[in-house]
């Protein structure tokens, strides 16, 4: 029998793909954002392509503030690009 693949949903461009294949932003329990890069840590996430057009949507479409049930300060939406580039690279 097949071993089942985690799918999950991008929050900028809506599709799904393989949780392997994505990047997971996270909130932890003091409120702070922060990409995951293992997938472990605790907390709430929410999943994201890796390239960066996705993250710019899931904030301007508000897709992160929705997964996530709060607003996010515009400080930290440009934290996590830069985090995100990083990785990208």
């Amino acid at each position: 029998m097949a071993k089942k693949i985690p799918m999950r949903m991008c929050v900028g461009c809506r599709q799904m793909k393989e949780k392997k294949e994505m990047i997971r932003v996270l909130r932890t329990q003091d409120g702070e954002f922060c990409i995951d890069t293992t997938g472990k840590k605790n907390g709430r996430g929410a999943y994201i392509c890796k390239n960066p057009q996705c993250l710019q949507a899931a904030v301007k479409n508000h897709g992160l503030e929705r997964s996530f049930k709060t607003s996010i300060p515009k400080e930290t939406a440009v934290l996590l690009e830069k985090e995100m580039e990083q990785i990208a690279e």
